[in-house]
């Protein structure tokens, strides 16, 4: 009787979130169908997506991340480096199949890279990490040759991007390609359709995967922006698992009716200036001492319910981060007072902070059906304004990079190798979209990418950290730790691994998944 009721409310659910009647009718074992309430998505290219969840499971790389979020073998069967000649050579698994039944070969490797290394027309957030990539060509069909400008330390951690089909995009614009919304990769899962009306993406198991099968046969991915409606969908049965706000996840910790598994993430929160705004162009030297007016342990007690800590570096989590040294902007008002007197800043009648005849004052834009965005940029704005520091929040419902806002509340994550943060800080960077630019940091993220010794680059990574809190480009404020809830059917999630942005990456281990319902 228990299991006919999972059974019945399984297919209540997925009727609601869109499951195609042909499957239902084929008689698939519908109780094995996992349906998660997700982000967002426009895209299932993992070259335009890399801070996804499907990507991750319907397309593979040469390698992948282990449970330390150290790189591994994956289509790659073995490789090798020589350092004298700056070449990898790798060895690639034989007998490997497109979800479409096409050959996996040496072709698509090529294919994929060019694009990344050699497409100046590619518009994506991790080019910057190709850049030391100077030609790359097949030996054969099982045999991929890599030569490099300059030694780059993250190569390997580059190498996890999922491989594309030249057989499918080898003429079509991969901007724009209709497979970016039906992909066919060589992953755990294939794409089986996207409902756009529905919200809902459905992926089945390959049968064909080269590694271990997964035991959950199918997973239907809800895109939801709402951060309640993925509550509610949990507590409708609409949903099995989801990665909840800390205070949202904390309504189902007494529940026996499911779990909370919460994870390490390096995802943190920050206010982001822009500085292609006039206001920072001439007040960029003044973000750092932001941080003494800031009660970041409150924001951490208060909007995420303890789930986190205060933030001070942008690599404070990673495994090569965490320098004290960059930790130097305590909350004390009387240390912000002096800091801003000591950049020429004096306070106006009205009690804002004035400079060469211009107030302390900037617009930041969040997203307004993000509420843990939104209330910790309105707290921050309190904050600042009873030190003096006019900080406006705008609320829109999309990002709007042409409105003029002096910044906006952003996340970013450096969960892998601290070369994460190249792209996002050094001058130029493919993810540098705020224009940051500060010449140490450069040198320094330079140096960490191309050094050898892996001691020399935590020292080089500490002295970035410690180079960027004297120079920031975002007020940072908080780390959140990645908050799941599932239904209690549900097991097998490793907290092992340290998670992305938006905590992406829970489904690192999904092979191992079950549903016992």
């Amino acid at each position: 009787m228990k299991k006919s009721f999972f059974v019945l409310v399984t297919v209540f659910a997925l009727c609601a979130v869109g499951f195609s009647k042909e499957a239902l009718a084929a008689g698939s074992d519908i109780s094995n169908t996992l349906i998660y309430a997700g982000e967002s998505e426009n895209t299932l290219n993992p070259i335009l997506n890399n801070h996804g969840e499907l990507p991750g499971i319907i397309f593979s790389g040469l390698m992948k991340y282990d449970a330390k979020n150290a790189p591994v073998m994956d289509l790659a069967e073995s490789f090798t480096y020589d350092d004298a000649k700056l070449t990898y050579v790798f060895q690639l698994r034989k007998g490997v199949k497109w979800h479409d039944g096409h050959d996996f070969t040496a072709d698509d490797v090529v294919f994929t890279y060019n694009i990344l290394a050699h497409d100046d027309s590619l518009t994506a957030s991790i080019k910057s990490n190709y850049e030391d990539i100077d030609e790359v060509s097949a030996l054969d069909k099982d045999t991929v040759v890599f030569k490099l400008s300059q030694y780059n330390a993250a190569m390997l951690d580059n190498f996890t991007i999922g491989i594309l089909p030249q057989h499918v995009l080898k003429n079509e614009d991969i901007a724009t390609s209709s497979f970016n919304q039906k992909p066919v990769g060589t992953g755990r899962y294939r794409f089986a359709e996207w409902d756009t009306a529905l919200g809902a993406i459905t992926v089945e198991r390959n049968p064909d995967y080269y590694g271990k099968r997964p035991n959950i046969e199918r997973v239907v991915y809800k895109t939801v922006a709402v951060e309640s409606a993925k509550a509610l969908m949990l507590q409708s049965g609409e949903a099995d698992l989801a990665w909840l706000n800390a205070n949202y996840a904390q309504r189902f910790r007494k529940d026996s009716n499911f779990k909370n598994i919460d994870f390490v993430t390096g995802d943190y929160r920050a206010a982001a200036m822009d500085f292609r705004t006039d206001f920072w162009k001439k007040n960029g030297d003044s973000i750092g001492v932001l941080n003494y007016a800031v009660d970041k342990q409150a924001i951490v007690n208060g909007v995420l319910n303890k789930q986190g800590r205060a933030a001070y570096s942008p690599i404070q989590l990673n495994a090569y981060g965490g320098n004290k040294a960059a930790d130097i902007y305590p909350y004390d008002l009387e240390k912000f007072a002096a800091g801003m007197k000591n950049l020429g800043w004096t306070k106006g009648s009205d009690g804002v902070y004035e400079r060469n005849g211009q107030k302390f004052s900037f617009t930041i834009q969040v997203r307004d059906y993000e509420e843990e965005r939104v209330d910790i940029a309105r707290i921050l704005a309190s904050q600042l304004k009873e030190a003096g520091v006019d900080m406006q929040v705008a609320p829109v419902t999309r990002f709007d990079w042409s409105a003029g806002y002096n910044g906006f509340l952003a996340g970013y994550a450096v969960e892998f190798d601290p070369d994460g943060a190249y792209a996002n800080f050094v001058t130029g960077g493919s993810q540098n979209t705020m224009t940051y630019s500060n010449p140490e940091v450069d040198e320094l993220l330079k140096r960490g990418r191309h050094s050898k010794d892996s001691e020399e680059r935590r020292k080089i990574y500490g002295s970035f950290e410690a180079a960027y809190a004297l120079r920031p480009g975002h007020l940072l404020v908080a780390y959140l730790d990645g908050n799941y809830v599932s239904v209690a059917a549900l097991s097998g999630l490793d907290t092992t691994r340290v998670l992305g942005h938006h905590a992406v990456g829970v489904m690192w281990n999904i092979e191992e998944w079950t549903l016992s319902r």
